[in-house]
């Protein structure tokens, strides 16, 4: 898919309209005024005069320093595509007659992407006749939302289709919000890692002045 480009704005002498509702360069509204007048006060300021809102009547045009902008608005950006996280669909597969390990074994690791912030699908395999027993099927996946509903919530309830019996569960905690807490707690022992380092170096030099207290101390004594 071809990305949609947004067009930059119309600075400077691009901008080809009567009037502008200008802007300052700290946000203070200046008001409508000619066009000349505005391209004047920016050029008096070495700063440029940016159409920021081309559809309003007349057009907002602000005065400021467009590269910095584009640069900020270019890091931004960059910075919330670094950020962008998308939940993804795992699976878990169970049989009809699973044996209580690998179920264990299944549980804990559905509760392990709950927890990372994916989606979880869990499916049954039904084997021959065991395709005339889906109530069984819808039983042991409700006993399984059930016992991780701690970390989870059901997306879409069980469906049959053939062979497969599938349920969605959806986390309690989206994905941005799993790695803005991870984030914040790797910043959190950071700190706490810095502050230990520096009580530690600060130890040997609070010790010293103690340790010549003990030597006067013993010296007059011995006087």
């Amino acid at each position: 898919m071809k990305e949609l480009r947004i067009p930059d704005p119309r600075t400077n002498d691009r901008i080809r309209v009567p009037e502008v509702r200008l802007v300052g360069p700290q946000g203070e509204q200046v008001g409508v005024v000619p066009i000349a007048v505005a391209l004047r006060l920016a050029q008096e300021a070495e700063l440029d005069l940016v159409e920021v809102a081309p559809d309003a009547k007349p057009p907002v045009a602000k005065i400021m320093d467009y590269g910095k902008f584009k640069y900020e608005a270019a890091q931004k950006a960059k910075e919330a595509r670094r950020n962008q996280v998308n939940t993804e669909l795992k699976e878990v597969r169970f049989r009809l007659k699973i044996d209580v390990h690998d179920y264990e074994t299944k549980r804990k690791r559905a509760e392990g992407f709950l927890l990372g912030g994916d989606k979880v699908k869990a499916m049954i395999l039904f084997r021959g006749r065991e395709q005339s027993r889906p109530e069984q099927g819808v039983r042991l996946l409700h006993k399984f939302a059930e016992e991780i509903a701690e970390f989870g919530v059901v997306e879409s309830r069980p469906t049959q289709d053939g062979r497969n019996m599938t349920m969605i569960i959806a986390p309690l905690k989206n994905k941005s919000d799993v790695k803005g807490e991870q984030n914040a707690k790797r910043a959190a022992d950071k700190a706490e890692r810095r502050a230990n380092e520096h009580a530690a170096k600060a130890k040997p030099d609070d010790a010293a002045p103690a340790a010549s207290k003990e030597s006067a101390t013993a010296e007059t004594a011995a006087e």
